[in-house]
């Protein structure tokens, strides 16, 4: 039989697109957990903005590695064991951990109760080191998703939480039960083969010299190789004055980075369903656009910066006497930072027509413009009918378990967990806590294309794998690959963009974003000292988050270029690797 292997099936290309989802994923730790009973499913979680979770142990504090690592993945509730069906009775998915012994005293019935009020129950089992209790383990009856794990440590808790949400893939014990690895891992880097102490030695140098030329009060690391988390550290404080650190935790003005990971996403949402054409005009899609000299500019040339649009308007300065007030009014509504309020309807009446009145250079020349991002918010919105903030968490950011991001942080958590930007004495005049650093973007209600978004290093580093991944993660698919390879790769004749998303730049001279990065690198940075930087052919995320602005805005950052020389660090060391 002769079997010509120059055309492959239809099949065979369906196979090969499939494995390349997980093909980043390389598990390079042991995991011994089990899973006994799948109920429905249930294991790995899939979109979590369908589930409400409740974790029930015997004690907090015993299990906190456990519950931590829970919380990388998704908002979770601690409850008591004893207690699980009063404090749990608004949560749909309640995951029961506790050691072989601390369940054999559970009541049986409190479990039935949950199921019987149609509960998604998981039971999450540490055994003493004993594996011949794995066979006789459950008193369920397979009403409820099982995982054991053959001891308890720390390691065993992040492990087996790891699992629940397929952060690792289960490969011991039955075949039929073993799940594949569908979220970030967070292992630091064991067993992945770099040197990450090395290169721990190498960015903490950095990050010193940062902080020391004041180039930032702190910053947060985080790099992603294989879908495993092999570098996540915090230095420095929130402000010079050192009164409280930074933690990984902690959440950033993102800026510019808000063009990528906010507004493009939902850009490239409603291109691959049709609800936009790219080719089309922007005359086409807003009415008040007809009349004026961009009606006939397509959004193809707005997302590449080759528009023609005005790099920059100002709008602060052109602001009059009553516009912006210290207290809030029936007329001024428009929070721009504590104790700054803008007149209502500013950004309607005066910033978009401005925008609208402003000149257009010829088509086809790259000239960055913010202008770029305002258009295609306002076709986003005219689309979907729907507030970008709000469209945006439900398309992408509550399903993913991107659960910082998000406009106007301060009306979701503390400013305690916000890291404050500049101390603005020229327009707002107060210190800015959880209020976007661009002024554009405050005067339009703190929500705008090309800035407004904040977000935790974590969100990032989600929202990156789902790239790599071609729009996939957490078992869902939210793009299709060939929408993401669209707007990610090159798209330009006249510069070096993709649509929205910045790219590797092909000059050597440039060196941008690493002397080391590659063709395939894809990203984009913001004006407050962020980036991204998604590189498909390592299989790397690279993140970096600080608040260079504050107190002042600084250039040291740059000069000292420090965002580059950590991506270096990285670099080298998967090179050394090889």
């Amino acid at each position: 039989m002769k079997i010509n292997f120059k055309l492959p099936s239809l099949f065979l290309c369906l196979v090969l697109m499939s494995s390349a989802v997980h093909a980043q994923y390389k598990q390079t730790i042991t995991n011994k957990t089990q899973l006994l009973f799948n109920k429905n499913k249930t294991i790995p979680f899939g979109r979590l903005d369908e589930l409400k979770i409740a974790v029930a142990v015997p004690s907090k504090t015993k299990y906190s590695t456990f519950i931590e690592q829970l919380e990388r993945y998704a908002d979770v509730t601690v409850i008591d064991l004893n207690q699980l069906n009063e404090q749990g009775k608004l949560s749909n998915t309640i995951i029961v951990a506790g050691t072989a012994s601390e369940l054999s005293m559970t009541n049986a019935a409190l479990l039935n109760q949950a199921v019987s009020n149609n509960k998604n129950v998981v039971v999450c089992k540490f055994l003493d080191n004993d594996l011949s209790k794995i066979q006789n383990t459950s008193k369920f009856g397979g009403k409820v998703s099982e995982l054991i794990y053959p001891e308890f440590s720390q390691e065993a808790q992040r492990n087996l939480a790891m699992s629940v949400f397929g952060g690792l893939a289960i490969t011991e014990g039955n075949s039929k039960l073993k799940t594949v690895q569908t979220r970030l891992q967070y292992t630091n880097g064991q067993g992945s083969g770099l040197n990450v102490a090395k290169m721990t030695q190498k960015i903490d140098a950095i990050a010193a010299e940062a902080i020391g030329e004041q180039a930032t009060p702190g910053l947060v690391v985080m790099a992603i190789k294989n879908g495993q988390v092999i570098f996540e550290k915090s230095y420095g404080h929130h402000t010079y004055e050192a009164k409280q650190k930074t933690s990984v935790k902690d959440i950033f003005d993102l800026a510019s980075v808000s063009k990528i990971a906010g507004t493009t996403p939902v850009v490239m949402h409603l291109q691959e369903t049709n609800a936009i054409n790219l080719d089309s005009t922007m005359g086409h899609y807003l009415w008040d656009v007809i009349s004026t000299n961009k009606k006939d500019i397509k959004l193809r040339s707005v997302l590449l910066h080759e528009a023609g649009f005005t790099p920059f308007i100002p709008f602060y300065k052109n602001l009059k006497p009553g516009d912006v007030q210290r207290f809030p009014s029936a007329t001024h509504q428009v929070q721009l930072a504590d104790s700054a309020y803008l007149k209502n309807n500013y950004y309607e009446e005066v910033m978009w027509p401005e925008m609208m009145k402003s000149a257009v250079k010829p088509v086809g020349n790259y000239v960055y413009s913010d202008i770029s991002m305002y258009v295609m918010k306002e076709v986003a919105e005219h689309i979907t009918s729907k507030p970008m903030e709000e469209y945006v968490q439900e398309l992408l950011y509550r399903p993913i378990g991107m659960k910082t991001a998000g406009y106007n942080p301060r009306k979701r958590f503390d400013k305690s967990r916000i890291v404050p930007t500049e101390h603005d004495t020229s327009f707002r005049k107060v210190l800015l806590e959880g209020f976007v650093h661009d002024q554009g973007a405050a005067m339009a209600g703190g929500v705008a294309g090309h800035a407004g978004l904040f977000a935790s290093a974590n969100d990032l580093a989600i929202y990156g794998q789902l790239l790599l991944n071609r729009g996939e993660y957490g078992g869902s698919r939210y793009f299709k690959a060939n929408t993401v390879d669209m707007f990610t790769s090159n798209q330009s004749k006249t510069s070096r963009r993709g649509l929205g998303f910045d790219r590797f730049d092909p000059n050597p001279k440039n060196e941008y974003p690493s002397k080391l990065a590659n063709s395939s690198v894809y990203g984009h940075t913001g004006y407050t000292g962020t980036c991204i930087w998604i590189d498909p052919k390592h299989q790397l995320i690279y993140i970096f988050l600080s608040n260079r602005v504050h107190p002042q805005v600084s250039t040291k950052l740059l000069n000292l270029n420090i965002r580059s020389r950590i991506q270096d660090v990285i670099y080298e060391t998967i090179n050394e690797a090889k």
